[in-house]
């Protein structure tokens, strides 16, 4: 007895005093182990837990189902397995749609999916409901609701709350500026709910427009700097970081600064500049001749050589000064350019039926006639007419204050009639936008048309606004003092040259008659 009391010790599975085998180091009965998922097995003989045993009966009944073709129990009355056996239920009865009498199977609050999506409570009481689960409302909470319900159709209303209500979820910071920042999407747009965040919080004073314009100027930079081949790279990068320098430098001097799209030229004249020298085996700036200079001048259109000429002659006479080139090749280089207008005009009979059509087919777009009348007219400009507002318009003298132009314009009836079409149109999209075309990009928010929109707007008679612009202004620079044309247009009186014919009309010249 003390013999086999010895040999007895403590087994790891059940922990009674047992002698342990040598092969699993625990007693016999822990030591019988099911072969499929390891658990204890009692009984001596089977190889199987109990769980196992009934599983594996299981799936020795089960057979292919003639129907599914899925294992399964096979019932004798159907010959198809036990989902293929039952029966399908029911379709539900039809109900009639509350608003428009449709039969709809899945009503909601009474009315079909699509009057569900247009009925003006539906955002209203998702905002409710937002309003009611926050713990603490943000002050600004129920106008932004009520403002996006003003702008936009009940089902974009109702996505862009919801959406909002992911943003004021937890423990986040609710102030109108970090909201706005959350909102924002990465890409060329900020994205919907950032967008009618951004005009209802810049409307009411509670928080500053974003930078997503200067950040997308910013990546077009340096979009335009990383195609620069990289020998020459550090001296366009460095060359841009000069441009940016001189704007902050204007806008403290209150002067007028460059534009993004003037910079962007300039960079893209220099990387072009650096791509050629590169592939001509020339990876140094200080190398660059004149002889470079003008055979990458004759590889610019005939048009962009005098600015591109500009652009180089900045970049070399900022490269000397950086001591990156000893002497400036663009010095002493001239391009002789015509200063005359040599656009194509409109003749006058097209003139005449492009009125017609603008005055009397009624089926023509508000924005077309609008548009076409304006430059044929009164030579308005695209981004004159894109930034015309309501409250340009002055009813009582019927005149409207186009851009920068010093006076108030009178208007004829033909144009005062499509101007009234073009406000009556924009009142039937029931926005908020001051301009007067409004498009449905720019209804939700205040922002005027994009210019890709006036430059295609006459599309339809396969012209431009600008073709009409020029064509007014040649005709009237002719005809009259072009002082008085540039000072009542708001133009430069030397651009205002350009539109004067080369030659003069023989029945303007005096005639002095036969010399006795």
């Amino acid at each position: 007895m003390a013999r086999e009391a010895a040999a007895r010790h403590p087994c790891p599975g059940c922990a009674k005093a047992r002698i342990l085998l040598p092969g699993s180091g625990m007693c016999a009965v822990c030591s019988r182990r099911c072969q499929s998922c390891g658990a204890r097995v009692r009984r001596l003989e089977p190889t199987l837990c109990k769980t196992c045993r009934r599983k594996a009966a299981a799936a020795a009944a089960k057979s292919p189902c003639p129907r599914c073709g899925r294992p399964g129990i096979i019932r004798e009355a159907t010959g198809w397995c036990g989902t293929c056996s039952r029966p399908k239920p029911g379709r539900r009865a039809p109900r009639t749609c509350g608003q428009c009498s449709a039969a709809t199977t899945h009503p909601t609050n009474g009315l079909c999916p699509a009057c569900w999506q247009r009925h003006p409570d539906r955002p209203r009481i998702r905002a409710q409901h937002l309003i009611d689960r926050l713990e603490v409302v943000p002050p600004w909470l129920a106008g932004f609701a009520e403002n996006v319900i003003d702008v936009y159709c009940p089902a974009r209303a109702a996505q862009l709350i919801a959406r909002l209500a992911q943003l004021l979820d937890g423990e986040q910071s609710q102030r109108p500026h970090d909201v706005l920042e959350r909102a924002r999407t990465p890409g060329r747009s900020i994205g919907p709910l950032a967008r009618a965040l951004q005009d209802y919080f810049v409307r009411n004073h509670l928080a500053l427009a974003t930078d997503h314009d200067a950040l997308l100027a910013q990546g077009r930079r340096q979009r335009r700097i990383d195609a620069t081949p990289e020998p020459l790279r550090p001296a366009a990068a460095a060359f841009a970081a000069s441009l940016l320098t001189a704007n902050d430098r204007a806008r403290r001097a209150r002067t007028k600064p460059r534009s993004d799209s003037t910079i962007q030229h300039a960079l893209a004249t220099v990387r072009d500049l650096a791509i050629f020298l590169n592939d001509g085996g020339n990876t140094q700036w200080s190398l660059v001749d004149r002889g470079d200079v003008e055979a990458f001048l004759a590889t610019v259109g005939t048009g962009h050589r005098p600015r591109s000429l500009t652009v180089l002659r900045q970049f070399f006479q900022w490269a000397r000064t950086n001591r990156l080139v000893l002497v400036d090749p663009t010095t002493g280089l001239r391009i002789r350019q015509h200063r005359g207008f040599t656009g194509c005009t409109i003749p006058v009979d097209r003139q005449r039926a492009l009125y017609r059509r603008w005055t009397t087919d009624t089926s023509t777009h508000p924005h077309e006639a609008l548009v076409g009348l304006l430059a044929l007219l009164h030579g308005v400009s695209s981004l004159e007419a894109r930034t015309l507002t309501v409250h340009d318009i002055d009813t009582s003298t019927r005149a409207a204050s186009l851009g920068n132009r010093p006076y108030p314009t009178p208007l004829d009836p033909a144009t005062w009639d499509a101007l009234q079409r073009a406000v009556q149109h924009r009142d039937s999209l029931r926005t908020a936008n001051p301009h007067v075309i409004v498009t449905r990009g720019t209804k939700p928010d205040s922002r005027p048309a994009s210019p890709a929109y006036l430059a295609h707007i006459l599309d339809p008679v396969g012209l431009s606004p600008r073709a009409l612009r020029v064509t007014r202004l040649a005709d009237l620079v002719n005809t009259m003092d072009p002082k008085l044309v540039a000072c009542a247009y708001g133009l430069n009186p030397e651009g205002v040259l350009d539109y004067l014919a080369d030659h003069v009309d023989p029945p303007r010249m005096h005639d002095p008659g036969p010399n006795p």
